[in-house]
């Protein structure tokens, strides 16, 4: 591995000019293929299409797991992409898989980009927000507010804040928190009612059917595993559990949720260091 690890650095100026090319095709393929779209199957951006559709005053209009357009996510995502939503579909999709290819780099780092793109396609064809939990963990070692686009979002993957409990580094557990407690508020001021809504909601997902095509495990029985993993790493000391825990406690797992596996390669730093963009992240361990 070090003698690989070498060779790529050796390499570097070509295989991150390969992976930019990379990247700029596929995001001109996306942003081409997004428009026009025909709204009665699936196609590109349709993960990501009930973030542009759903109305500001009513966005749980339709909120049941495995619905075409439910938006299932906290009323203050919505509000912080509030700004791209009222763009044309086309550009909404082109600025949001940018997005995406950009959380992807703030994981991998450019050397190995342009095989982490070409692994998590589905989810970037889907628009999903996998990739960007991916980098909110990551992240989440040296800045634990990240943890709040965690829970705002997905919410059951927060199950990896045990980490923190565990490790009794409750200055970290009380930023993760905290900050997701200070946006819940800013944000609930602004829209109390769909706070209700989304709360609704989750109590009314819970205990839903498997849907169709996704892993026919229910959450139910994926959390305490996924709990008991990260009670293990952080007992052992390995960060790279807390991908695999969140990928298990998604609410529900499609194929193209192991993208967010690639939050492991910069977790797993003492032996492929400096592949990733935030490979060193976790050197500095958050306060206890």
């Amino acid at each position: 591995m070090t003698r690989l690890l070498a060779r790529l650095e050796a390499q570097r100026l070509p295989i991150v000019i390969g992976g930019a090319l990379v990247a700029l095709t596929i995001w001109v393929v996306l942003t081409a293929l997004a428009e026009p779209y025909d709204w009665s199957v699936v196609g590109p951006g349709h993960d990501a299409r009930p973030y542009w559709t759903a109305a500001s005053e009513d966005p749980y209009r339709t909120s049941r797991v495995g619905d075409h357009d439910a938006y299932l996510y906290s009323p203050a995502f919505l509000q912080l992409i509030e700004p791209i939503r009222g763009l044309p579909w086309q550009a909404f999709y082109s600025i949001w898989t940018l997005v995406l290819v950009a959380a992807t780099l703030g994981v991998v780092g450019p050397l190995l980009l342009a095989p982490a793109l070409l692994l998590v396609l589905p989810e970037l064809v889907g628009g999903n927000v996998s990739l960007l939990i991916a980098l909110a963990i990551v992240a989440g070692f040296r800045w634990p507010v990240a943890w709040a686009f965690v829970l705002l979002t997905k919410v059951t993957p927060g199950i990896g804040l045990l980490w923190f409990a565990v490790r009794r580094e409750w200055r970290a557990l009380a930023l993760a928190l905290g900050a997701t407690a200070t946006i819940v508020a800013v944000s609930w001021l602004i829209a109390p009612g769909a706070w209700r809504d989304w709360v609704a909601v989750l109590t009314g997902n819970v205990g839903s059917p498997v849907t169709s095509g996704s892993f026919p495990v229910p959450l139910l029985a994926r959390l305490p595993i996924a709990a008991a993993l990260v009670v293990w790493g952080a007992r052992t000391d390995r960060q790279w559990v807390l991908p695999v825990a969140a990928l298990l406690a998604l609410p529900v797992i499609w194929y193209g949720s192991l993208s967010l596996l690639i939050g492991i390669v910069p977790l797993l730093r003492s032996r492929w260091a400096g592949l990733g963009a935030l490979s060193r992240v976790s050197a500095a361990p958050a306060d206890r």
